[in-house]
Parts: C-alpha cells; sequence; structure tokens
C-alpha cells in the first residue's frame, strides 16, 4: 500500500483526565495518510479513550488533534464525520429490526440531514440506491440485502456496521475492535475486507488479536498507562522490551 509523506491525522500532548485519573497522557500520534495503522496495548491502557478523543465524543484535557492540517479544537461529535473521519465501535451497532439494505440507507442519510425525515415516501430516497447497491457489493452483503439485520449471524452484523462507516467514504476509517466477538473463520473474512476497503484510505484500529495487527498493520502504536511505549513498525515494536513487559508483566493502565 502506498502511503503519502504527510500525516492525514496527528495529535500532539493529547490528555484526557478523570478526576484526578489520567487515562491518556501526552500522547503524540502521526498517522500517515492511505495507510493501516493500528492502536493496541494492554487493557486499561487508554486505546478507546485515545478513540473518543479523536472523534470529539470527549473532550481533551489539554493537547491538540489535527485532521488534514486541520485543528480539531471545537468541533463537535457529530461533525467529524464531515470533515471525512468516521468510526465504528467495538459493539455491534446496527438497528435490527432494519433490513440491510435499510440500514446503509440509514447512514447515508445522516450527512444530508433526512434521516429523521419519516413523513416521506421512501420513492424520495431512491436517489441513494445505486450508493447502497455499491456499498452491499463491497462488503460481500449484496445477497443479504433484504435480510432483517436481526437475522444475521454475528460476524455479518459486524461487517454490515462496517458498511455503514463505509457508507459515508471515509478518508480516514475508525475501527474499534473490529474482531471482537469473532469466531475464528469469520476474523479471516474480515481482516481480508478490510485490507480491501483500506485501499487509498486510511484506517486507524484498536485491535487486541496481534496476529491480525501483524498481518494488517503498516505501522502500530502501543499504550500501556494512557502513554506511547512504542510506535513504528510490528516487526520492530513487538520485539522491544516495554512492549513485551506491558503485555507480559501485568500492565493494566
Amino acid at each position: 500500500m502506498s502511503a503519502h509523506a504527510g500525516n492525514i491525522l496527528s495529535t500532539r500532548g493529547l490528555t484526557k483526565s478523570f478526576r484526578g485519573f489520567t487515562a491518556v497522557s501526552g500522547v503524540d500520534l502521526d498517522v500517515k495518510a492511505e495507510t493501516i495503522h493500528a492502536v493496541i496495548g494492554p487493557n486499561g491502557a487508554g486505546k478507546t479513550t485515545l478513540f473518543n478523543l479523536l472523534t470529539r465524543f470527549l473532550e481533551p484535557t489539554s493537547g491538540t488533534i489535527t485532521l488534514n492540517g486541520r485543528d480539531l479544537k471545537g468541533t463537535r461529535a457529530h461533525d467529524i464525520a464531515r470533515l471525512g473521519m468516521v468510526r465504528s465501535f467495538q459493539v455491534s451497532a446496527v438497528f435490527p429490526r432494519l433490513t440491510v439494505r435499510e440500514n446503509v440507507r440509514v447512514a447515508l442519510q445522516q450527512p444530508l440531514g433526512t434521516y429523521l425525515h419519516f413523513w416521506r415516501p421512501k420513492s424520495s430516497l431512491r436517489g441513494l440506491d445505486k450508493r447502497i447497491g455499491e456499498v452491499l457489493a463491497m462488503v460481500g452483503l449484496s445477497d443479504f440485502a433484504d435480510s432483517y439485520a436481526a437475522a444475521l449471524p454475528y460476524g455479518r452484523k459486524r461487517v454490515l456496521e462496517l458498511a455503514t462507516t463505509l457508507a459515508l467514504d471515509p478518508a480516514v476509517l475508525l475501527l474499534d475492535e473490529p474482531m471482537a466477538g469473532l469466531g475464528q473463520e469469520d476474523i479471516g473474512r474480515v481482516s481480508a475486507l478490510i485490507r480491501d476497503v483500506s485501499r487509498g484510505r486510511t484506517t486507524l484500529l484498536v485491535e487486541h488479536n496481534l496476529s491480525v495487527v501483524e498481518q494488517l498493520s503498516d505501522t502500530i502504536t502501543v499504550l500501556a498507562g494512557g502513554k506511547v511505549i512504542a510506535a513504528g513498525p510490528y516487526s520492530e515494536v513487538s520485539r522491544q522490551q516495554a512492549v513485551i513487559d506491558a503485555y507480559l508483566g501485568g500492565v493494566d493502565g
């Protein structure tokens, strides 16, 4: 995968404290454009808090976040997607009583401001059909378009969640533990899918499965106790003593 020289997403001194407990402390993060960058670390290391800061679900205590050179200070969480950065969550976040097609349609309606226009006929949304078809084909869900999300196996629900994030064609895709709860067969399928959909875009993922991280990532950042303890290619970082100690020495952040 080719990577541009510049960073599309960066933080400097990013810190978040909760009543005296510092969950993220002075994090400097540089994510190069069109790469897959993984954030790893033991439980309690601050990984999900970092994601929540990047997407403005949380306000930093201090530090800066820049996306494509733009300082995100004061940017509201619901505006982040309009700037080209979209995230998924640890747990499946689909609408179980809607079909696969309808879940993707809702995602596409949000930036248009029409997702609450319940009084409008379905025919008014036909302009979205082409994009819905493209997204479902991209993730291999075309045959399940009219299935209710509740009826999908768990692995395909996670794929549907990925589809709803891809619907907005983000430049930066943030995936929070995409392999959580998946069986081995689904892990292989979702890993291949992430690699495919990451072509031409930037992917930042939090993931506990180190074999997946090794296979997918161009660069990794390791957190422990809310701080960056290592960063670089997996082949180099995984051999550093601080990283080995963090995983094998019981560091819980």
